[in-house]
């Protein structure tokens, strides 16, 4: 998991925030159409629709259904519930993507990355015609920053620099470790640098010097990419959409 949120949102007991996870997961997977190729996203809320796509294929209410998971995580959920994958060194565009975030700004910009699997979801952001977030209203917030740390993904070698680059940009820095207390290790083996810049004035100037850093092979601002956003929470469910 990523580092302690900057500011946390109001606190919500885990069997609400469950339900609305899962009533947005629900609604997105709606989406989903026979014969589609479908980017299956990682963590909490995302793990709920590729369950959920897996029991209508499983029930005969999808077929043809080709699945791209972001993660190992999602390509092992995947393959426990028999949704076909699509060659993952070579992966089609797909249709659309299911995915969450740990923060959303209301340009539906995004922080990503706390489950560690930022480079992959991004790759098949990038792939995809349609990204469709899902959330739980805690993950709203008025810009990037405001509750949760910026992660970054570093290589292992001359990580101690990236950290030195990153404080030298205003950010305290955090090496992520995992539960055995060992430095966390992405499905790629690279490290993770949870950075708490605060709120952010510019996220896309702090996006491009990231972009030029030998070293850093990627970064959780995922700015421009998600199309739209699916959020529960108390009052209901909303759907926002990006302008542009």
């Amino acid at each position: 998991m990523s580092d302690s949120p900057s500011s946390a949102p109001p606190s919500r007991s885990v069997e609400q925030l469950h339900a609305w996870k899962l009533a947005a997961a629900e609604v997105a997977v709606t989406r989903v159409q026979s014969g589609m190729v479908v980017g299956l996203g990682t963590g909490s809320t995302a793990i709920l629709a590729v369950r959920r796509i897996g029991e209508l294929l499983a029930a005969g209410e999808l077929r043809d259904i080709v699945g791209v998971p972001t993660s190992t995580g999602s390509e092992h959920e995947a393959r426990r519930l028999k949704i076909p994958l699509a060659p993952l060194d070579d992966p089609p565009a797909s249709d659309l993507t299911i995915d969450g975030a740990d923060e959303i700004d209301p340009q539906l910009n995004l922080i990503k990355g706390g489950g560690g699997a930022l480079l992959r979801e991004k790759l098949i952001s990038q792939l995809s015609r349609q990204e469709l977030i899902i959330a739980d209203e805690t993950k709203l917030s008025p810009r990037l920053g405001t509750h949760w740390p910026v992660p970054i993904e570093v290589t292992q070698f001359a990580w101690g620099a990236q950290r030195r680059f990153l404080q030298e940009l205003g950010a305290k820095v955090v090496l992520r470790q995992g539960p055995d207390q060992q430095p966390f290790r992405t499905d790629q083996g690279n490290y993770i640098l949870d950075c708490n810049f605060g709120p952010l004035d510019d996220p896309r100037q702090l996006a491009a010097q990231l972009a030029t850093r030998a070293g850093i092979v990627e970064h959780g601002l995922f700015l421009g990419l998600a199309s739209e956003a699916i959020i529960c929470g108390p009052s209901g469910q909303k759907v926002l959409q990006r302008n542009g």
